[in-house]
């Protein structure tokens, strides 16, 4: 069994939540979880991460049962693609809503493995014992940078241009969905999460809290969003966690290739 959970914050600074987030019920045959975060400006970053979420809920919630790995990873493609359509169609037909976007990070599984798909700087990571890696890669100006050899590792954080975003959901016709294959053991968390929360908590803390066996997922979640707040919480603050129970320990688990 997965538990799970999910905070959202408008944070200190924005008039706005332009964050939204969406976790499946515990009734649900597969466990999924989407984290958005809009781009557009005011009314149009909210709407735009809005429609990516229920968008693709709605699309992945009426799923057959005993789906192969490869066909759970189209159906999550086949989602986030058509929420792209609904968003740039949307922004199309309203000039309130010119240009907006948002980043989607959506996780779909089946029992303790399952995949990612994500588009722009919403990320997601691999919680264990206490440590957290880096599961996407961001979509941005200054990772591109970064894997040229243009600028260090230490200069990601303080670049002038680090909020540039290179692809977004529903800013363009077409778009390409980065996919990951995720698997989850006993007492591993998954964290799904906006720039609002990475931005302010490095990731050597986030692993540290998310992976707190003797504290409530509950409780996680808010000492992250807390921790975030207090950093100066300058922009809206996401994040869901998904845990892998130590009940599942008899369960088998798939291995599925990107």
């Amino acid at each position: 069994m997965i538990k799970k959970v999910c905070v959202s914050h408008i944070g200190c600074v924005r008039s706005v939540n332009e964050d939204s987030v969406w976790i499946s019920d515990k009734e649900a045959m597969y466990v999924l979880g989407i984290v958005a975060d809009g781009m557009g400006g005011h009314q149009a970053g909210d709407r735009a991460s809005l429609l990516a979420v229920e968008s693709i809920s709605t699309d992945l919630a009426v799923l057959e049962e005993g789906m192969s790995g490869e066909a759970l990873r189209a159906a999550l493609g086949d989602a986030i693609l058509h929420a792209n359509d609904i968003i740039h169609r949307e922004a199309a037909n309203n000039e309130q809503y010119h240009n907006m976007g948002t980043t989607v990070v959506a996780l779909l599984m089946d029992g303790s493995s399952g995949w990612i798909g994500h588009i722009g700087d919403s990320r997601a990571y691999k919680v264990t014992k206490g440590e957290a890696v880096q599961v996407t890669e961001d979509h941005t100006l200054v990772n591109e940078l970064y894997k040229n050899g243009q600028i260090s590792s230490e200069q990601l954080q303080s670049h002038p241009r680090r909020n540039v975003i290179t692809r977004a959901l529903g800013t363009d016709a077409e778009v390409a969905v980065d996919f990951n294959p995720i698997t989850l053991s006993p007492g591993e968390v998954l964290v799904l999460c906006s720039d609002g929360l990475t931005n302010m908590v490095n990731s050597q803390l986030l692993g540290q809290i998310a992976g707190m066996q003797d504290v409530s997922l509950e409780e996680r979640a808010d000492r992250l969003l807390q921790l975030a707040l207090l950093a100066g919480g300058d922009d809206n603050i996401t994040l869901a966690l998904f845990e892998l129970q130590d009940e599942a320990l008899g369960e088998s688990t798939k291995e599925w290739d990107s």
